[in-house]
């Protein structure tokens, strides 16, 4: 009997449905995998999205147009922007996108890891496959249990409640949930197994290549505060590739009107990866900067005078001095939620800083705001304190790595820190005079910052259950 592997794709959810073996006979519409060469293509998986719509408001980067708030029936969005911890929202999350999305690749993932040393092909290509959806899956069990859970905090990680690692194909799985100590072991672990066997070119641009794997294994342990292996990580990423694209002489030549920058031109890509699909950027209305923000880029930034507007009323409130990302895909990507070199240098800036490298921390900020900074002052001076210098990193990163997951993350991870912890303030509205106006305040502690599980996996899995004290409805 021939032996095949017959994986069928939903056309929907774009993974796996099923997986049978030893049979001769394909269904229609089934794609065979036999070669290992077959199961490494399989890694590539374009337009692979990440909505980060449960979560966005919270961020102090995000505003949201006032017609969208006052007078709404109370939703995700609203309860987010309006800080408010009364609202049930776990009733409101009946099911999520971004959770089914990032298990349907991991169970991609799984599958590749779990057959493909049974395939025919050579062992070499057989432990590249599974070095690249080890990469993959430790990436999505990043982005999950950082969705999900509190941000790491090593005096409380073994104990506080994590997400569920899925280490298997199984699409019936009902697992326990971990601690978020025990996720980011396995997340570490699957990236140590995973970095001997990757490329420093991939098949294509869609394969984790091993500048991007060791840009997130400095992530990780940044998350961590593992600062000497973050550091470390975070060279040795830029070693296989350190271009920033230069904004500075981009605006000299007309910037993105003139001179167009799809996804395969920008120079800086670690990973390609989207909120939205190939369409990244592409809802204007989704995009609103807070005045905080807005002030942070002052009036010779490329990255705010390239690609935002201010005066549209469609999308933002005359007079709140707010602006929106108003840039077509198709002349300037602009990556969000997967990684970029600028991303390398800042964690390896913050890692200078957090050693009190003061000089070498700032040099490397100016070494980004040269590519950035159109006119004025370029060059930061150094701070006298490691705060200080850490302040000037933050609000770096803050300009530069806008929109995904990272300030949100950033929150949560700074907040377990008391020297870097954010009491958030929001007044709102800015500009309707009908109704009161009033300040928002979200703490370091506020279990908004934990997102609720969606009601579809609770209700699947009754070993799953909230890592806040909010009541599930059943």
């Amino acid at each position: 009997m021939k032996h095949t592997y017959i994986l069928m794709f939903s056309l929907l959810m774009l993974s796996f449905i099923s997986c049978e073996s030893y049979t001769d006979i394909t269904p229609k519409g089934a794609l065979i995998i036999e070669n290992a060469d077959e199961f490494l293509e399989m890694v590539s998986l374009p337009n692979r999205g990440y909505p980060i719509n449960n979560f966005q408001y919270l961020s102090d980067d995000q505003w949201m147009k006032e017609s969208n708030v006052i007078g709404v029936t109370p939703n995700i969005n609203t309860i987010n922007f309006t800080f408010d911890e009364t609202t049930d929202r776990v009733s409101l999350m009946t099911s999520s996108s971004f959770y089914n999305q990032a298990y349907t690749y991991i169970n991609r993932w799984n599958t590749i890891i779990s057959l493909v040393d049974d395939s025919k092909g050579d062992e070499a290509t057989k432990q590249l496959a599974k070095a690249e959806a080890k990469i993959n899956r430790a990436y999505d069990h990043f982005l999950l249990v950082n969705h999900y859970a509190k941000g790491y905090d090593p005096q409380t990680a073994a104990t506080d409640g994590g997400i569920c690692i899925m280490d298997k194909f199984d699409l019936e799985a009902q697992p326990s949930k971990s601690t978020v100590a025990q996720v980011y072991d396995f997340i570490q672990k699957d990236i140590e197994d995973a970095l001997p066997y990757l490329k420093e070119t991939p098949l294509d641009v869609y394969h984790p290549s091993l500048a991007f794997a060791y840009a997130f294994k400095a992530k990780v342990h940044l998350f961590k505060r593992e600062i000497a292996q973050a550091k470390e990580a975070a060279e040795k990423s830029l070693s296989y590739k350190n271009q920033i694209f230069d904004l500075v002489a981009y605006s000299a030549q007309g910037g993105p009107n003139v001179v167009s920058v799809p996804a395969a031109n920008n120079v800086e890509v670690l990973s390609y990866q989207y909120m939205t699909g190939y369409n990244e950027m592409n809802f204007a209305y989704q995009y609103v900067i807070s005045p905080e923000l807005r002030n942070l880029f002052g009036t010779n930034d490329a990255r705010f005078n390239l690609f935002f507007n201010t005066t549209n009323t469609s999308f933002l409130d005359q007079g709140s001095n707010t602006a929106y990302w108003s840039m077509a895909y198709t002349k300037f990507f602009y990556p969000t939620v997967g990684m970029k070199t600028t991303e390398v240098y800042l964690m390896l800036a913050e890692c200078l800083a957090r050693e009190d490298k003061l000089t070498e921390a700032v040099t490397i900020l100016n070494t980004l705001r040269a590519k950035r900074i159109l006119s004025g002052t370029i060059n930061l001076a150094v701070p006298t304190t490691r705060k200080e210098t850490m302040e000037l990193v933050i609000n770096e990163r803050r300009k530069e790595l806008m929109f995904g997951f990272n300030r949100f993350f950033d929150l949560k991870r700074l907040n377990t820190e008391a020297e870097y912890a954010k009491t958030i303030t929001r007044l709102f509205p800015l500009v309707n005079k009908t109704v009161p106006q009033q300040t928002y305040t979200l703490q370091p502690n506020s279990r908004l910052y934990i997102i609720p599980f969606p009601l579809s996996a609770l209700t699947k899995n009754p070993k799953l259950t909230l890592n806040t004290d909010e009541q599930v409805p059943f």
